[in-house]
């Protein structure tokens, strides 16, 4: 759409990290090596090219890059990175709260999390979460946080929800859980849990329902701003977008295959029902 046709008038490096954090440093400075001109990245990635260089330009895709220390100010970035923040703290709690208005009869949610900083005061997970004990104490909900860090933790934490009985699953969005959200939404099927996930491609993965920023588009928005810099804009002088819509889609298939019923008040509210 902005006229760029790769292997023509572009050409783009792909690094795929699939979840393994400790893999960035290296894809980073590699980059950088390569001189390339603008280096594209969600949160974690952002931050390892960061740095890596404080002259290239750098677009973030989604994540806190207030939070993460990539940026003096959404309106004035004043550095090397800008981009989109896909992070609203508020969000964890209307997450629960959309959740339990479907479910009325959930009363013990697991919460799978990801620190990915420190302190994890500042990580978005973090603050997802702080945001949603809040929710919870207000539905009287019983919240089951479960942090994952390497793929053992996935049995570990799957047995913990079997053992403490959570009737409901609520996994938030970090590279680990995006990477692997087929064997978390196959886990919410097979035990019949409601589940609520990020965004549309947990969904699309079979997942029950989403509610968040919808993350292709926040890449298709990227390439805005890849393209001003490409045509001289700097960095420090382009705002951080904030999302300004969040999407709620509802799979009808996967809750007919579980057994779940979605109230139709709720199904009303659904930007998009998979049916």
């Amino acid at each position: 759409e902005l006229g760029y046709i790769e292997g023509k008038n572009i050409v783009v490096e792909y690094r795929f990290a699939e979840g393994a954090l400790e893999r960035l440093p290296n894809f980073a400075a590699e980059l950088v090596r390569l001189n390339v001109d603008i280096i594209v990245a969600p949160g974690s990635g952002a931050r390892a090219a960061k740095t890596a260089t404080n002259t290239i330009p750098i677009v973030i895709t989604h994540g806190d890059p207030v939070g993460l220390g990539l940026v003096a100010s959404l309106a004035r970035p004043g550095g090397n990175v800008t981009g989109l923040s896909g992070f609203v703290s508020e969000l964890g709690g209307k997450q629960l709260e959309l959740f339990k208005e479907a479910f009325p009869r959930v009363s013990r949610v697991a919460v799978l999390w990801w620190n990915q900083t420190n302190p994890p005061s500042i990580d978005p997970n973090a603050l997802l979460l702080g945001e949603m004990k809040v929710a919870a104490g207000a539905l009287r909900v019983t919240l089951q946080p479960l942090e994952l860090h390497r793929l053992d933790d996935f049995e570990r934490a799957f047995s913990a929800i079997k053992g403490e009985r959570a009737n409901g699953l609520i996994a938030l969005r970090n590279p680990f859980t995006a990477t692997h959200r087929t064997r978390i939404v196959d886990f919410a099927a097979k035990s019949r849990l409601p589940a609520i996930y990020p965004d549309g491609e947990f969904v699309d993965a079979g997942g029950l329902m989403s509610y968040g920023v919808n993350v292709a588009d926040m890449w298709g928005r990227a390439a805005v701003y890849v393209d001003k810099i490409l045509k001289g804009a700097k960095p420090a002088d382009l705002p951080v977008e904030q999302p300004i819509k969040f999407e709620f889609i509802v799979n009808l298939k996967t809750a007919k295959q579980i057994g779940l019923t979605i109230p139709p008040n709720v199904l009303a509210r659904a930007d998009k029902v998979i049916r």
